[in-house]
């Protein structure tokens, strides 16, 4: 649903205020997921992708992602 759309919304009306609880589930949602890609995106400048073969993008998008894994994880592993 669009911002404008949403602030329209009566939350005293019973279905209105059933959409607008969707809507914060989807946006909760969206906040987690977005931010291992902002991790990939910025931390390790993963905007473009070459076209190399399937293959060698997949290994590549493969480490991205553990490193980002770690990268998340660092304060917990150097407390380790």
């Amino acid at each position: 649903m669009r911002p404008g759309k949403r602030k329209k919304l009566n939350l005293k009306d019973p279905l209105d205020a059933i959409y607008d609880k969707i809507e914060r589930l989807k946006a909760g949602i969206r906040a987690k997921v977005e931010h291992p890609f902002r991790i990939l995106k910025r931390q390790f400048g993963y905007l473009k992708t070459r076209y190399r073969g399937l293959a060698k993008n997949t290994a590549q998008i493969t480490t991205l992602i553990a490193l980002g894994n770690l990268w998340m994880m660092r304060k917990a592993l150097r407390k380790a």
